[in-house]
């Protein structure tokens, strides 16, 4: 049973789930308000039948001519129209026209938004605003989507839509703005006035208008919006529809986890609600007291626009379905790391070291060519991430970056060299969490003391030097966003305590501790000799520094190994 004619009316548009608008409707029906609804005319016959005939008991509901309503097209517009004029035309008692969609939601009673529209009744709300002023369009198009035709659909022939823009935009081809209209841009669910909505309906140039509209791109979002700014005496540039669009323009789906937070939004309807919502669809709408409090969305726009955010830059280090980190303005992992080349080569036990000073977890040569090593030799870490090489070289990148973000809250160390997997130093150079620290030439130590064929020596000398000369050409090149320290290998072993001692204070800044001890160096005599006998043999280690043979300074850079760790006087 229908009560008496309302002054609020609705006009419904519809094209999917015709169960749950035609609930809602009924919802509205039942509480006097007329509804005016139009279903698609691309809904099979059989699907407006059964709406129809499940609506036929209430008489405040009728049903306008049916269009073929593709997305961003004029017959949106046309069937809001037509729906309009026939609610106005037949129920005269109407003082408010609310446009809804068939996926729209009440979340308050009809008398609540019924007398906060008798508190305003000279007030428009409709989004209305200028183009220079939006900052929600997508595609491209901005002022053009009205100096541009538009007579293709641009979801059914996109082809055909991309190619006639770009002709126009060649040819110069602009049209010209009717005198009098300032084009404005909005949401497309409004409540106005019977005043307003017959002033747009019945104006003497709506012909004219509407020939314009016609081809203008997505006239549902500036038809009313637009003529609303000529005959309105108050509008108010919002909309009392919750609706979000996300980055590409799509329209949020509220589902039941949503609950909560529609109840906290005041907000007198929602769009869009997913048809298998049942929780949604049972709780609302609710009464919350006060008819004329004000709807209050920006709980859910912080929200959502927080979303919004995660779903764009997501969260350092993790690779998501969704998402892949571009490394723009953005660090590529999720927690600091420190990397550390020629250390493990100069020091005895490095690792174990680093370790005890640290309080890290501290690891071998994660990207040695034949497996991974892991800190105490484990076979899998963190994250079931196993030592294999070939499964870390399918794609070294996001090896680390796995091993970081399964390791948050325990920072990693680990060392690499020249004779590594060089792919994954692009990352490293990229990383604002990466501190690298690099002593050039220490690759020289180890060929040293294993001796062998010299030729051989020298040749893996040489292909060393080329791969670290790369590797510092891009540690120092432009857009390095990793704290990288470099010094060579003379320099290091000429005080090797203060560069240790800055590489800890950046690892542990709380501890404010001075070393007193260092690991101890490996045994270096004769490698001066070693490195003349290289440039005898025709390579040049120039990343090694200067080691002067029986020059100034020669003993101290070949002395032997002292017996005890060095102290801090």
């Amino acid at each position: 049973m229908s009560g008496a004619e309302g002054p609020l009316g609705f006009v419904m548009l519809c094209h999917t789930a015709l169960h749950r608008a035609a609930g809602v409707a009924r919802h509205w029906a039942g509480q006097g308000c007329p509804v005016v609804i139009h279903v698609d005319r691309r809904v099979p016959a059989a699907e407006f039948a059964a709406m129809r005939d499940g609506l036929a008991d209430l008489g405040h509901v009728r049903f306008a001519r049916r269009y073929r309503c593709d997305w961003g097209m004029w017959n949106l517009v046309a069937a809001t129209q037509t729906a309009a004029e026939q609610l106005l035309a037949g129920f005269p008692g109407v003082r408010h026209v609310f446009l809804a969609s068939g996926a729209c939601l009440p979340l308050r009673p009809v008398a609540e938004l019924q007398a906060y529209l008798a508190a305003h009744p000279d007030t428009d709300f409709i989004e209305s605003v200028t183009t220079e002023e939006v900052g929600w369009t997508v595609g491209g198009l901005s002022m053009e989507r009205f100096t541009l035709r538009f007579p293709f659909a641009w979801r059914r022939q996109r082809r055909l839509f991309d190619a006639h823009v770009a002709l126009q935009r060649a040819l110069g081809l602009r049209r010209r703005i009717p005198e009098g209209l300032v084009p404005h841009l909005g949401s497309q669910w409004w409540c106005l006035t019977r005043t307003t909505l017959e002033a747009i309906l019945q104006a003497p140039d709506r012909a004219a208008h509407d020939r314009w509209f016609r081809r203008v791109w997505i006239p549902d979002e500036s038809y009313f919006q637009t003529l609303v700014r000529r005959v309105s005496r108050r509008v108010e540039s919002r909309s009392l529809t919750l609706s979000r669009f996300d980055s590409q323009g799509r329209p949020h789906v509220f589902y039941d986890d949503h609950l909560d937070l529609l109840r906290r939004s005041d907000c007198f309807v929602a769009r869009k609600i997913w048809p298998h919502a049942e929780a949604l669809y049972r709780a609302f709408p609710v009464a919350g007291g006060d008819a004329l409090r004000e709807p209050d969305p920006s709980r859910i726009h912080r929200l959502f626009a927080k979303a919004a955010e995660r779903r764009m830059k997501g969260r350092p280090g993790l690779h998501m379905q969704s998402r892949f980190p571009t490394g723009e303005g953005a660090d590529l992992t999720a927690a600091p790391y420190s990397v550390f080349q020629g250390f493990a080569e100069v020091f005895e036990d490095f690792e174990g070291w680093l370790s005890r000073i640290t309080g890290t977890r501290v690891h071998g040569h994660l990207f040695a060519p034949d497996r991974v090593d892991f800190a105490d030799g484990a076979r899998v870490f963190d994250g079931a991430l196993s030592d294999s090489a070939a499964l870390r070289d399918y794609n070294p990148r996001s090896f680390l970056t796995n091993l970081i973000w399964a390791t948050r809250g325990e920072r990693q160390c680990f060392q690499l060299g020249p004779g590594d997997v060089q792919a994954v130093m692009p990352l490293l150079a990229g990383d604002g969490n990466a501190q690298v620290s690099v002593v050039t030439g220490a690759w020289a130590v180890p060929l040293f003391r294993a001796g062998g064929d010299f030729a051989e020596v020298r040749r893996m000398a040489a292909r060393l030097q080329q791969i670290e000369s790369a590797q510092l050409a891009l540690l120092r090149g432009p857009g390095v966003r990793a704290r990288v320290r470099i010094w060579t290998l003379s320099e290091f072993l000429a005080n090797p305590m203060e560069p240790l001692q800055a590489i800890i204070d950046e690892i542990s800044p709380r501890s404010a501790r001075r070393l007193t001890e260092a690991p101890r160096l490996v045994a270096l005599e004769g490698f001066a000799a070693f490195l003349q006998e290289l440039r005898n043999q025709g390579m040049q280690p120039v990343l090694t520094g200067d080691f002067p043979v029986g020059g100034p300074g020669a003993a101290a850079q070949d002395a032997p190994p002292r017996e005890r760790p060095y102290l801090v006087t």
